[in-house]
């Protein structure tokens, strides 16, 4: 089965273990598998099905972007001239590491990002130098996120 095609089915024991390693994707399968009670195999298989589906897909560390000085997150529109420049503006923008969404969107601009920064005046100079310099870039607006209220994936 392709990833995506069909919904996959899943039963009560698969949310529950999505549910300890999506809390704690380090969460040792023996510990789950004790608390759920099956065995450390069955949960292996039933991983081994939720890849394959295309459900889950790997594991991945969060690194805290303020403990090396990145404080500054925005969301920026990008108005193009034309529709045709936007997989020439997507392949500017993945040179940029700053950035780290990037979404064709409905509405007014046609690709929305968001990027992370040092600071007001790195999210500047990101804008000036980088972002409005690409070749189809008409204009941008800009948005700086004050705080992150909410921080979640879907719920299993």
């Amino acid at each position: 089965m392709k990833p995506g095609n069909e919904n996959i089915k899943i039963d009560g024991i698969d949310k529950k273990i999505l549910r300890f390693l999506m809390q704690d994707a380090r969460k040792p399968i023996l510990e789950i598998a004790r608390n759920i009670g099956i065995s450390g195999a069955a949960i292996h298989q039933r991983l081994r099905k939720l890849e394959k589906s295309g459900l889950i897909a790997g594991s991945k560390f969060i690194v805290n972007p303020k403990v090396l000085g990145y404080t500054t997150m925005a969301y920026i529109g990008i108005f193009l001239d034309k529709a045709m420049s936007n997989p020439i503006a997507v392949k500017q923008l993945e040179k940029i590491p700053e950035v780290l969404e990037c979404h064709y969107t409905t509405g007014n601009w046609s690709i929305l990002i968001k990027v992370l920064c040092k600071d007001n005046e790195h999210l500047m100079h990101l804008l000036n130098k980088k972002i409005q310099q690409i070749e189809g870039v008409s204009r941008t607006e800009t948005f700086i996120s004050l705080d992150q209220q909410i921080d979640r994936q879907i719920t299993i």
